[in-house]
């Protein structure tokens, strides 16, 4: 108010008369910057003869807890108070790490990340566990593609890559992940990642740590699955899950993206018309497994055992997986075909398996009997040749 009348001319003796306040009040009012507020003076506090400690401290170790720096320095005070304290310092010794402005240009990369919906799926033995989604998502367009995968080991990985890929329709030229441990760890990758980026013609690209905003696009899409599609549903097994998913996905896809101002299924043409083409052979990924079939006529895959055509025991049978279907031959032939369990310690049987099985049972437990000759006579030229007296007469 003060300011306002100067500043409309009104003189400082008659501001100080009109508002009954001095004029001294009326000349410092005038000469600030903005409203009068109080401060108290600096003063030492109990904090003050541990500062330079905390700073040293600070300096070496950035990251250091504030429990642990009270403890070095001796403190005995209020921990909420030297928290505030250290909180106020830290500012200043940690290192700064500037984020950039990444363009992507169309057909250049997919960004890779498993997102562990926060609601457990049941599974074909009546339990429920947390299963991951694998999510690709093409970083110029935004176009999102996810599946549910039973594992995340590596064998699932590349499958749930490869179904996800023809999803896109191309190949990007670089697939970003982070330090998935299925995909690599410290710069090397997990054996038979190599061979499929290589079938592929793509690169594995492995982001170092501490570089979430290389992969924030697809960070942000986990985010956007979780309080979007995630609320208000209920699910009676993973297949559902990838149902409702797909279904969903569809609808995300059409929506406008903020950040680019158009919609992923508007961009993907484009950025698949930069991608490479899909491999012209099929691909050999999933389960590969060679072994003995034993006597109880089983084979394991992933924790869970799948039954045999018992024909096979002894033989050397070949299991091939993928994400639905266990597959056993012995010299090219089926001898096995199951759904895929993802339930951990399952036993799958095949009742026709058990018929066999009981009939070659019951046939080994039969007595052999030795077949008898149709004629018993001998000559007796065999016994003088056996008794050395042949031609005697």
């Amino acid at each position: 108010m003060i300011r306002g009348l100067a500043a409309e001319g009104v003189p400082k003796a008659q501001i100080a008369a009109r508002l009954g306040i001095s004029r001294t009040t009326v000349v410092k009012a005038v000469k600030s910057d903005g409203p009068p507020r109080y401060e108290r003076s600096p003063r030492p506090t109990s904090f003050t003869p541990f500062e330079a400690r905390v700073r040293a401290l600070l300096a070496e170790h950035p990251q250091m807890p504030a429990t642990v720096l009270a403890e070095r320095v001796g403190w005995e005070g209020s921990i909420r108070w030297f928290r505030d304290n250290v909180a106020r310092l830290r500012p200043e010794h940690r290192p700064v790490d500037p984020a950039d402005r990444l363009t992507w240009a169309a057909g250049d990369a997919a960004q890779c990340d498993l997102w562990f919906p926060p609601r457990k799926i049941p599974l074909e033995d009546g339990t429920a566990v947390l299963l991951p989604v694998l999510v690709i998502v093409a970083a110029h367009s935004r176009f999102v593609t996810a599946r549910m995968i039973p594992t995340r080991k590596t064998e699932d990985l590349l499958l749930g890559h490869w179904e996800l890929i023809q999803q896109l329709g191309a190949v990007p030229r670089r697939l970003i992940w982070d330090n998935e441990s299925g995909i690599g760890q410290r710069g090397r990758l997990a054996q038979g990642v190599a061979s499929f980026a290589g079938t592929l013609a793509t690169k594995v690209v492995q982001l170092k740590p501490y570089d979430p905003e290389s992969k924030g696009i697809v960070e942000r899409r986990n985010g956007w699955l979780e309080t979007s599609f995630m609320p208000g549903r209920t699910f009676t097994s993973p297949s559902d899950f990838n149902a409702q998913l797909q279904e969903w996905l569809e609808k995300a896809n059409g929506r406008v993206v903020r950040t680019i101002k158009a919609r992923p299924i508007d961009l993907i043409g484009h950025d698949r018309a930069r991608m490479l083409p899909l491999p012209p052979i099929p691909l050999q990924l999933g389960w590969r497994e060679r072994v003995r079939l034993g006597r109880d006529y089983y084979v394991r895959l992933d924790a869970s055992d799948y039954s045999v055509d018992p024909a096979a025991i002894g033989r050397i049978v070949d299991i091939a997986a993928d994400l639905d279907r266990v597959r056993v031959r012995l010299d090219g032939r089926l001898v096995a075909d199951h759904a895929r369990v993802w339930a951990r310690g399952s036993t799958i049987t095949d009742p026709a398996h058990v018929e066999a099985a009981k009939r070659l049972r019951h046939q080994f437990q039969e007595p052999r009997l030795a077949a008898a000759p149709d004629d018993l006579s001998r000559d007796l030229a065999d016994y003088d040749r056996a008794f050395g007296i042949e031609g005697v007469a």
